[in-house]
């Protein structure tokens, strides 16, 4: 039950964070980390789409059946994963976080369980 409190917690905080910050930039302290996820409202085929670009430029394997980051299985999990992937890999800019803008940049790490977000 804790579980799914945390959920809702985690996805009201991403529709706040996503409707304030239309047409606005986040200014981000130096250093201060963060993540890049899809936005909760994104449909299938830019996720998809957005899944297939991040892996085809950086290794997803952590999200193979059997490895950390499999379960949820589901899209918007799985992408927001790839993304971030994607994100780190050249550098944590927030111009690197776009995805035609289907993600968002966070400050609060989407980590669970194993499954690590870098």
């Amino acid at each position: 039950m804790a579980r799914n409190g945390m959920c809702f917690s985690m996805v009201l905080f991403l529709l706040c964070f996503a409707s304030a910050g239309i047409g606005n930039t986040v200014q981000l302290v130096q250093g201060q980390k963060t993540w890049c996820i899809a936005k909760p409202s994104t449909d299938e085929s830019t996720l998809l789409g957005n899944l297939n670009y991040a892996c085809s430029q950086v290794d997803c394997s952590v999200l193979q059946r059997g490895k950390p980051c499999f379960n949820p299985d589901n899209l918007i999990s799985h992408a927001s994963l790839a993304m971030n992937l994607y994100y780190e890999s050249k550098g944590r800019n927030a111009w690197n976080c776009n995805f035609k803008n289907s993600a968002l940049v966070v400050l609060t790490d989407p980590s669970y369980g194993g499954c690590v977000f870098a």
